[in-house]
């Protein structure tokens, strides 16, 4: 992996581009070398918000958390410390993770570097924005709803979720704990290969963590689709708006099977995609709710000054939490409520099973399912609204399935919508990582991306 920044060129450069992206929330101002000489000695790198590192504020983009300095490391911070790296900054995402645009972070919305007017997606803007800009050959971010894989696709880079369980989420502020996943951005599929090799393992601070030893990503990988089924999901591809993004999607389907895949149609019964968006909001809002219910002005956080000790919990939480944030927990505690229990909760854990079994059920055909990451380029900030709390469109969440089924998915840049990057998204089943790679590595030279955002001709 090769940055064109130190680490402390990189900080600079974040600073710089602040005024115009709003991408961070802290800049390390003086990052110190890594006498550790591992696979990433001397790479700078950003963490997403949520992501604990000791002494360096850590504040999920939350009012709340405003003050907040963890007094220890993530797991994933000391196996990038141990491998060399330099934390240089931490990005701005959405508040706690809740949102897909990056626009209701306490630090104000990141904007896209392609094209400032533009949404970086969510809730890991701030990440992809930076690796899009080029300040840092890798990012960290985490993925509960497709909250890598649709930022890398609106900001044209590389957005990795990888198996549940594959990277320790010790240290990690959550949002959902049953989809949130640790994973990462990158440039190419190369850094993305080391980059998991680096992050991935057994840790027993997370018992969700997988047992399972972790391979030479990086060292074992070959470009090829030879003799791969690829599955084209067309209940997806079918919706695409732009005509160039189904032209050029459509030209890769052609292009794979010239390079020796065979490509199968995979298709999924709408009526249960279309149960995606409300399954994903009712375990996600009620696992966010107990999962925040300390985040009280009382344990740590922001305190808001009261006459009693619910007085104080009542005031932090309304002057710490957007008043999105709010309605989340609203929706969240309504579904744990015991006599909604089996009506909304447990009932939306079985429609989880059925969508996961309708999924799987695809990969009998086909070794990977090849889909768009999104069917339209990135929105303005000022028209877009968080799909998760406006008209649910299948077509937008379908990556939220490899969340309900913890198997590990990428996007990737496929070409330029007036002046956008939309990209392509390739999941496989759990563990599978290597062949998803080998995939990508092979997409990736038959793309042949080049294109640069317009932050960087400035």
């Amino acid at each position: 992996m090769n940055s064109k920044f130190s680490a402390k060129e990189a900080a600079k450069a974040i600073e710089a581009l602040q005024p115009e992206l709003n991408a961070a929330v802290t800049i390390v101002e003086d990052p110190q070398d890594n006498p550790n000489q591992g696979p990433l000695a001397g790479i700078p790198v950003v963490l997403k918000d949520n992501i604990n590192s000791k002494g360096l504020r850590t504040t999920a983009s939350s009012k709340i958390l405003d003050n907040y300095v963890p007094v220890y490391d993530a797991t994933i911070v000391e196996k990038l410390t141990n491998a060399g790296a330099v934390i240089v900054a931490k990005s701005s995402m959405d508040e706690l993770g809740m949102g897909g645009t990056n626009r209701n972070a306490a630090t104000g919305p990141a904007a896209n570097p392609w094209n400032t007017a533009h949404i970086t997606g969510g809730s890991s803007g701030g990440s992809a924005a930076l690796t899009a800009a080029e300040t840092v050959p890798l990012a960290i971010g985490t993925d509960t709803g497709d909250s890598i894989r649709k930022p890398a696709a609106y900001c044209g880079v590389i957005g990795v979720k990888p198996t549940y369980g594959r990277i320790s989420r010790y240290g990690i502020i959550p949002y959902a704990s049953s989809l949130d996943t640790v994973g990462f951005f990158t440039r190419n599929i190369p850094d993305a290969a080391l980059a998991l090799e680096v992050l991935a393992g057994r840790d027993d601070h997370d018992m969700t963590s997988s047992f399972l030893p972790v391979p030479n990503y990086a060292e074992d990988l070959k470009p090829s689709v030879e003799g791969k089924n690829i599955g084209v999901f067309r209940t997806v591809s079918d919706r695409i708006v732009r005509p160039e993004m189904k032209e050029a999607f459509e030209k890769l389907v052609k292009d794979l099977e010239a390079a020796g895949a065979k490509i199968v149609d995979v298709t999924m019964d709408e009526k249960l995609m279309n149960l995606i968006a409300p399954v994903y909001k009712t375990i996600a809002n009620a696992e966010a709710t107990a999962n925040h219910s300390n985040l009280d002005g009382i344990r740590f956080g922001v305190r808001k000054p009261g006459a009693s000790v619910e007085e104080v919990m009542t005031n932090s939480r309304t002057a710490g939490f957007s008043s999105y944030v709010r309605a989340r927990f609203v929706i969240g505690s309504y579904s744990l409520f015991e006599e909604n229990q089996d009506r909304l909760f447990r009932k939306a854990q079985k429609i989880r099973r059925l969508l996961v079994d309708a999924y799987k059920a695809l990969f009998e055909k086909c070794d990977l399912i090849l889909a768009p990451a999104a069917v339209d380029v990135a929105p303005l900030i000022e028209e877009s609204s968080d799909v998760r709390f406006g008209q649910d469109r299948f077509e937008e969440e379908h990556m939220q399935l490899a969340n309900f089924s913890g198997y590990p998915s990428l996007t990737m840049p496929l070409g330029l919508a007036d002046g956008l990057p939309f990209g392509i998204n390739l999941t496989a089943p759990a563990f599978e990582e290597q062949n998803l790679f080998d995939a990508a590595a092979k997409i990736e030279e038959i793309i042949d991306w080049k294109e640069e955002p317009a932050c960087l001709a400035k």
